[in-house]
């Protein structure tokens, strides 16, 4: 039986860590353990649209990710691909995120990085690939006199972030949407991403309907 709840989030953002670690403790090469992520997405995608949430944003890697080893890093930037690819694919409104004029973003996802038509019934999903905070609000300061800065920013098309879930234990937001993720809530899974139950994410949910939500008011 699916749940239902008294109140939902409108954007939901998810920080997918703990790939690595499962890896690891299976014996396998740490860049195996980004494969394993993209079920988990693609489920989330899919409660999301049942549950009739609006936004779902999913860091896929940070421009302090490419300091990995290279191995590391093509088996992020492809998985980014493989989502992306996938997404577009049952129809999703897709936007890519992230420094396209690095050599690290991968050129696969050019196409993708318009803010999409909004299909009803359907989330939009943000993908964060080789994104950075600082590249983000530099966006904005760089932009020209008169231009209001939030409208400068290189997430403009994002909106703000009612709750963040973070896998993997860790209790930081490492940089993800700072000035969507003002007010969020922030809730965090101690499982790691390629382990994802749904019950995790309805827990969240749960969770969020006990907060007290003012955004400072």
């Amino acid at each position: 039986m699916n749940p239902t709840f008294r109140r939902l989030p409108r954007h939901v953002a998810i920080i997918p860590d703990g790939n690595r670690r499962w890896a690891v403790a299976r014996g396998l090469p740490k860049e195996d353990g980004y494969d394993a992520g993209l079920g988990p997405g693609r489920a989330i995608y899919e409660e999301g649209k049942r549950l009739a949430i609006e936004e779902v944003s999913v860091y896929g890697f940070t421009t302090d990710n490419t300091k990995r080893p290279r191995v590391q890093v093509e088996a992020f930037q492809q998985a980014c691909v493989a989502f992306a690819s996938e997404m577009v694919g049952i129809g999703a409104p897709l936007q890519v995120i992230g420094d396209t004029e690095s050599a690290l973003f991968p050129r696969d996802l050019l196409q993708h990085t318009t803010c999409p038509e909004r299909r009803p019934g359907w989330p939009k999903i943000n993908l964060l690939v080789n994104y950075g905070w600082r590249w983000d609000l530099d966006t904005a300061m760089r932009a020209k006199q008169g231009v209001p800065w939030m409208e400068a920013l290189a997430s403009r098309d994002v909106s703000r972030v009612d709750l963040v879930i973070r896998w993997g234990g860790r209790r930081r937001l490492s940089g993800m949407l700072p000035i969507q993720c003002v007010y969020a809530d922030f809730f965090v899974v101690d499982g790691l991403w390629p382990d994802f139950a749904m019950s995790q994410l309805h827990d969240a949910l749960r969770w969020y309907e006990d907060q007290d939500v003012t955004l400072g008011g």
